[in-house]
């Protein structure tokens, strides 16, 4: 059975940093992407970050240019690199592996920023 367990979050200051890890268990083929979403208190989650199986990524505008996703070269782990930390960054931080149509969840990380 797959789990992803998510860690790194933590209350920041504004213009601050920090590194989410998300850590798979459990095997599976056909890793297609592995994605980082958010959920702020009163909004619907959101997509901010994709690595595909080809090493592709792609981000969303709110967090381009500030935040890299990457992993390791067998999957078990993947990484979200936050620099420029504003307070609208602030939320409850997922990972998410697709694989042949099935979505795998991380029970989530916060991450607080203050002003």
């Amino acid at each position: 059975q797959v789990q992803l367990v998510e860690s790194g979050g933590g209350l920041v200051q504004a213009g601050g940093s920090l590194r989410l890890t998300c850590v798979r268990s459990g095997n599976i083929r056909d890793i297609y992407a592995m994605d980082w979403y958010r959920q702020a208190p009163g909004r619907q989650r959101e997509l901010i970050a994709t690595i595909t199986d080809s090493g592709r990524t792609s981000y969303a505008d709110s967090v381009k240019d500030r935040f890299t996703i990457s992993r390791d070269n067998t999957w078990n782990t993947v990484y979200l690199q936050m620099n420029g930390l504003k307070p609208e960054d602030t939320a409850n931080y997922y990972c998410c592996l697709s694989s042949k149509g099935k979505f795998y969840w991380g029970q989530g990380t916060q991450v607080t920023v203050s002003s």
